[in-house]
């Protein structure tokens, strides 16, 4: 259902007045200690000291003069924040508390707001199983207002979901090291290449949004379903024990291989259920990051 104009810019204004409300109140020290620092940007060389650790001798310019000298390295003072946000058909699944869409969409607007409070850029990929959009990192509340209008109004072309088309856009479209979200239900079995080189330059943090309905089939019967990405329909009977059984083991069959990849890839996955206060992952993750 689309919304009017005046709908969007009042759900922009609850999303803007929300989220800085946790950034103030929550996130702001939170998110501050857990990405700051990170970055590293080479400022000079300075004659070597005792105590210096070697690892940051320059041993060109050392050789040069015929002198020990130490690289002097500074915070980077700015970092660039990505949103890579899945917009797919089964995004718009939801039973209870909010479609998995609802959800993304707010705490990516979290999370940018998150960004320019602490004077970051931050962009965003718009994904299904192509890049829907892209929309290049800026600092600013205009920018992010225009970023928050947009995830509330984004029509996918596609139904699909293709995680590694949004990883390879993000790896070639920036050389500096950024901070990264990627936020989806993750169904989808072929990105692992893909998260390895992303994981390998930037600083990503998946975040797992799904369903109760994901997880576990309500014993109602013989019931006509039908996949919300490919279109198959298929008809089952809830009622059986064992077949409620299957569909559980195959999400937590799918939970252990993300949670594998993520690992490997030296990532960090987050999983937060529509009927959960993801506010309180969030700020777990970033304590837990700042221990």
């Amino acid at each position: 259902m689309s919304l009017t104009t005046a709908e969007i810019l009042k759900k922009v204004r609850e999303l803007e007045i929300k989220s800085k409300k946790l950034t103030r109140h929550i996130f702001t020290g939170e998110y501050h200690s857990a990405f700051k620092g990170r970055g590293m940007l080479f400022k000079e060389v300075r004659d070597y000291h005792a105590g210096d650790d070697i690892r940051f001798i320059d041993w060109n310019v050392s050789a040069r003069f015929n002198h020990p000298y130490s690289k002097v390295f500074e915070e980077e003072r700015e970092l660039t924040v990505m949103l890579m946000v899945d917009v797919s058909a089964s995004s718009l699944v939801g039973t209870t508390h909010a479609r998995k869409k609802d959800m993304i969409t707010e705490m990516a607007a979290v999370l940018a707001f998150s960004a320019i409070s602490n004077n970051d850029k931050v962009g965003l990929i718009f994904f299904s199983d192509s890049v829907e959009k892209f929309i290049p990192p800026k600092k600013g509340r205009d920018h992010v207002l225009y970023m928050v209008r947009t995830l509330l109004t984004m029509e996918p072309s596609k139904k699909g979901t293709k995680i590694g088309e949004a990883l390879r856009r993000f790896n070639n479209s920036t050389r500096q090291k950024c901070i990264a979200f990627l936020l989806s239900d993750f169904l989808d079995n072929d990105f692992n290449d893909d998260l390895k080189v992303a994981g390998k330059k930037h600083d990503l943090v998946g975040i797992k949004v799904y369903d109760k309905l994901d997880m576990q089939l309500p014993d109602a019967g013989l019931m006509q379903v039908k996949d919300a990405e490919t279109g198959e329909q298929q008809l089952i009977d809830t009622s059986d024990f064992s077949v409620r059984k299957q569909y559980q083991e195959a999400f937590f069959q799918h939970t252990n291989y993300c949670k594998s990849i993520f690992t490997h890839a030296g990532s960090d996955l987050l999983h937060i259920r529509t009927d959960e206060d993801y506010v309180k992952v969030l700020q777990k993750f970033f304590i837990g990051r700042n221990k």
